[in-house]
């Protein structure tokens, strides 16, 4: 009998067959997984070489550049804030033609305009958009026919203001604008004549009563809530938690109201704003005192505007900067002011009257101001005011005669309008006399003003440390 196992035939043992089958089936898939393992490690696996100089180098186009993945800062462009152009004055002529003065602006393009006349002194006011001034201070046209002098500067933001000294009551004959030919600019043309007094105080009443409708029709078409139209701003003065004192620093003129006029033609609205910056700054930089500024630019400002700024500020003192002008050429120094009825001298009094002016020069009509904004007559509380204001001036001397030249007699006393204020002490600075070329060139020295306004803050630091010490009695 045969064995199974050992059987021949063409055909071999179906069993054994699909064994072998399955066996070589797994083999070949294995072999194959290795194969596509390797093959993947050297498609998509790149070894860095040992030495990075030998690695080949491989150059892609800029289309094919793989976009980058990290986060980019998003960046807004720079934009440069464009300061606006102003129109521009180029020049003033003034022509005289039998009764007529003829006044012409040249501007390099149309503006709007208007103007009004007043007395006490006679005045011209012409009122412009804010303006360019691109004239020849010392070639200004004066004492020709009707027109004594002019002055110009800003008055207010956004408006400048022309003020022409006349000899006489006037009116304004014509006014108009004329376009430029042949090459001219635009001009501007006022034509004066002389008036009588009835004619020129009729028609300065008929402005009046203009100027009150439109008032009338500005204070019914603006409402006010109850506490805007009758309240008025609490003094933020110091007080023990707060660690500064506030320190009101007023320049001179300004504007429209150029002030005096120095030797080499400075002018002293520029020498009071140059050395109230400086002052300011000497203030500041101790860390003992905020200092606020009446006028920080060339812009006009009243007088009882000034000592507003100050008082809405909470100031606990005023220091009004000022440089004055005689005609003894050889008077020089520094002198301070206080406030009395009663001037300390007839120059102080000639002084106070020039500086009281500053309205008046810039074409305010006090005529119709009431007594109490005029006067400088003083109650009782103001009365302790002017004794602190004593005091000031005392100890801003006995710092300031050790660093410039003082004017005998250094302090002194009169009636100025700025000083009025009845609850903050207050003191006029006259810092020299333009009207000396040695004075003059001081003022308009940089060392000169640093020296001048640390010893002002040294006067400063006295005062208060007096204050404080009286205080702790």
């Amino acid at each position: 009998m045969r064995n199974a196992g050992s059987r021949a035939g063409p055909y071999p043992n179906p069993t054994m067959n699909v064994g072998r089958f399955v066996r070589g089936g797994l083999r070949l898939a294995v072999m194959l997984a290795v194969g596509v393992a390797l093959l993947g490690s050297v498609l998509f696996v790149s070894p860095r070489p040992a030495n990075a100089a030998d690695a080949p180098t491989l150059r892609m186009s800029p289309q094919a550049t793989p976009p980058k993945t990290a986060r980019l800062k998003a960046t807004r462009p720079k934009v440069t804030p464009q300061k606006t152009k102003l129109p521009k004055i180029m020049g003033v002529r003034v022509g005289v033609r039998g009764t007529r003065t003829r006044i012409v602006l040249d501007m390099d393009q149309k503006l709007a305009f208007d103007f009004f006349t007043l007395p006490a002194p006679y005045r011209v006011v012409l009122n412009l958009p804010e303006v360019s001034w691109n004239l020849d201070v010392n070639a200004l046209p004066k004492q020709k026919g009707l027109l004594t002098r002019l002055r110009y500067g800003l008055f207010a933001p956004g408006a400048s203001r022309m003020v022409f000294d006349v000899n006489a009551p006037v009116q304004v004959k014509k006014s108009f604008i004329i376009k430029p030919v042949s090459g001219n600019r635009w001009r501007l043309v006022l034509d004066l004549t002389s008036t009588t007094e009835t004619r020129f105080l009729e028609t300065l009443a008929q402005q009046r009563a203009r100027e009150r409708k439109k008032r009338v029709a500005l204070a019914t078409s603006t409402p006010q809530s109850p506490r805007t139209a009758t309240s008025r701003p609490a003094l933020q003065r110091k007080t023990a938690h707060s660690s500064k004192h506030i320190i009101a620093i007023d320049p001179g003129h300004g504007g429209v109201d150029p002030g005096t006029i120095g030797r080499s033609g400075a002018r002293e609205k520029n020498v009071t704003l140059a050395l109230s910056r400086t002052l300011k700054r000497a203030l500041e930089i101790t860390g003992r005192y905020k200092v606020v500024m009446t006028r920080n630019r060339d812009i006009f400002l009243r007088l009882r505007d000034r000592v507003k700024v100050a008082r809405e500020a909470g100031a606990e003192l005023f220091i009004s900067i000022h440089a004055d002008s005689v005609s003894n050429h050889a008077t020089r120094g520094l002198s301070i002011y206080t406030l009395s009825e009663k001037a300390s001298d007839r120059e102080a009094a000639k002084l106070a009257a020039k500086e009281n002016k500053s309205d008046l020069i810039a074409g305010i009509d006090l005529t119709a101001e009431s007594q109490d904004v005029t006067s400088i007559l003083l109650d009782l509380a103001q009365r302790e005011t002017m004794n602190q204001s004593t005091l000031l001036a005392q100890d801003l001397v006995r710092e300031l005669r050790r660093q410039v030249r003082l004017l005998p007699n250094t302090h002194r006393f009169a009636g100025f309008a700025v000083l009025k204020a009845p609850d903050m002490p207050s003191v006029l600075v006259e810092a020299g006399f333009l009207s000396n070329r040695q004075d003059e060139r001081n003022l308009l020295n940089r060392a000169y003003q640093r020296n001048l306004a640390r010893a002002i803050v040294r006067g400063v630091d006295r005062h208060f440390a007096g204050v404080e010490e009286a205080s702790a009695r």
